[in-house]
């Protein structure tokens, strides 16, 4: 049974609840497939009419903008130690590579990397919690949080169910394709990601190398 069966069987109310929690999570900074859970259920909406998709909007942007709030204050409150458990916890995310590229992305974007990071996978975990280590402005954070959230969870309610709507005769298919897709840009985001990390912490041991005096002989 895959992620759209299993919402067939819970109620719509539910289905709202679980959309908003899920994405909130993942914006606060758990690693949760946030994405695939939209998706799946903006294309059930188009199938059920007992699903609003303006309430299903409504509710995704709610947990992206709450949890991306959330997350910046816990990140502003715990610092660099939160960012090493993190490390501890969920070292595959949160590595020290990792947070390096979000470190540079946040150093030559600003807010607009909170804008832009709610549309890689990746970088929805980071936004949050980095934004209050690096302690930028919240009204930066908030503006950016609020039309990134607004934009991506919205906007991906809105694209996903108009396309169940319209190809309803080939619908089956296309939530197979939507699935794949969306797990096909999450993979995506994760391996450019990876790749860009490894680069920074070469750059950094690289640094550290040349850094370090060398001992003296006799």
């Amino acid at each position: 049974m895959h992620v759209q069966e299993w919402l067939e069987t819970v109620p719509a109310v539910s289905i709202y609840a679980l959309v908003g929690l899920v994405i909130g999570l993942e914006s606060l900074g758990i690693p949760l497939p946030g994405e695939i859970i939209l998706v799946s259920a903006a294309l059930l909406a188009s199938q059920h009419g007992d699903i609003n998709p303006v309430v299903l909007g409504a509710c995704a942007v709610a947990g992206a903008i709450v949890g991306d709030s959330i997350g910046y204050a816990i990140g502003r409150k715990g610092g660099r130690p939160l960012l090493a458990w993190l490390g501890a916890k969920f070292p595959r995310h949160f590595s020290e590579g990792h947070i390096a590229t979000a470190e540079k992305s946040f150093e030559k974007w600003g807010m607009w990397a909170v804008f832009f990071g709610r549309f890689v996978a990746l970088l929805r975990i980071f936004a949050g919690p980095l934004a209050g280590v690096l302690r930028m402005p919240y009204w930066k954070f908030l503006t950016a949080n609020v039309l990134g959230g607004i934009l991506w969870a919205g906007g991906t309610t809105a694209v996903i169910y108009y396309v169940g709507v319209v190809a309803e005769s080939w619908l089956k298919r296309f939530s197979w394709l939507g699935l794949v897709l969306a797990l096909l840009i999450g993979l995506t985001s994760m391996l450019v990601l990876k790749r860009k990390a490894k680069k920074v912490s070469a750059e950094r041991e690289a640094e550290r190398s040349t850094a370090d005096p060398v001992p003296a002989t006799d």
